[in-house]
């Protein structure tokens, strides 16, 4: 749509804003080794609307470049199928219900599929191979459920020819940040937006629990990756805050708003409606992110 990308994050920021809606979606190619540009248009029509968890890349047929990764595993959810069947950390996949896994992506596919399946998986633990059964469990509802093993490997080493160093100064990284600030807020407001009119899925609506466990996931991914969470977080709160709502900010505003076009403020019995309907607001949208948090458990 005529923004430039360098890198997935972008292209799923992009897609992102353009969740439950109709049209065209203008994307510009170029082959490896060419400087030759393609503009290409994706049609569009009710895009992963009122889908849960969406997957904007995924959904267009688009698998990114991964290094090959050798299925071995390194990482296991404690309360995962993976863990309670017996898996054990340096176990190598070999296959699942006899179709080989030579990549971890080829385990991704083959588990996806098969939500709360019963399945058999080949492994090879110290020179010997064994059969483990066990049962896939299952995450997401309708068109978003899929298969869960819980476990993970160590990720692998990228070319050097794909790496991006991306520096700014210290006057750029203020209007870098104004920049993003601002896009986030855009998308914020937009994704509000398309939750009342049914275009994206309130379960997409998170609370204190989801929130602790992305601060979690981020911490161990790196400082940076960190930080950024802390921005995006207060940037949705900030802009939350200052939605025309009694009891909030904005509502104050709103307040002094009406106060300043009429000259006298509002009756204390009208504003007195208008905290008793936004605790009951706050209250509800605080009930529907913390049963939307009980379900991803």
């Amino acid at each position: 749509n005529g923004k430039p990308v360098s890198g997935w994050g972008e292209v799923n920021l992009q897609l992102v804003r353009r969740l439950g809606e109709s049209g065209q979606l203008d994307v510009t190619v170029r082959e490896v080794g060419s400087s030759a540009e393609r503009h290409l248009q994706i049609p569009l029509q009710n895009w992963l609307k009122g889908v849960e968890e969406p997957d904007p890349i995924t959904a267009l047929g688009i698998r990114p470049w991964r290094p090959q990764i050798a299925p071995v595993i390194a990482q296991l959810d404690p309360e995962g199928p993976a863990q309670a069947a017996g898996i054990q950390l340096g176990d190598r996949l070999i296959s699942l219900n006899r179709q080989p896994l030579d990549d971890w992506q080829q385990v991704i596919d083959a588990v996806k599929v098969l939500p709360g399946a019963t399945a058999v998986l080949e492994v090879e633990r110290d020179g010997q191979r064994v059969d483990v059964p066990l049962t896939l469990a299952a995450r997401g509802e309708g068109e978003a459920r899929r298969g869960y093993l819980g476990a993970g490997v160590e990720g692998g080493e990228w070319p050097a020819e794909m790496l991006r160093e991306v520096r700014f100064g210290p006057l750029d990284a203020v209007v870098e940040g104004a920049k993003r600030t601002w896009t986030m807020s855009l998308l914020t407001l937009d994704s509000l937006k398309k939750m009342l009119f049914g275009e994206l899925s309130v379960k997409n609506l998170s609370g204190p629990i989801t929130i602790a466990k992305v601060a979690g996931a981020s911490a161990q991914s790196g400082l940076g990756d960190f930080l950024n969470f802390l921005a995006y977080l207060s940037i949705s709160l900030g802009v939350l805050n200052l939605l025309p709502i009694p009891v909030l900010d904005g509502g104050h505003l709103l307040f002094y708003l009406v106060e300043w076009v009429r000259g006298r403020p509002l009756s204390e019995r009208v504003q007195g409606w208008g905290v008793q309907i936004g605790i009951s607001l706050v209250v509800g949208v605080m009930l529907l992110a913390l049963v939307n948090d009980l379900g991803r458990l």
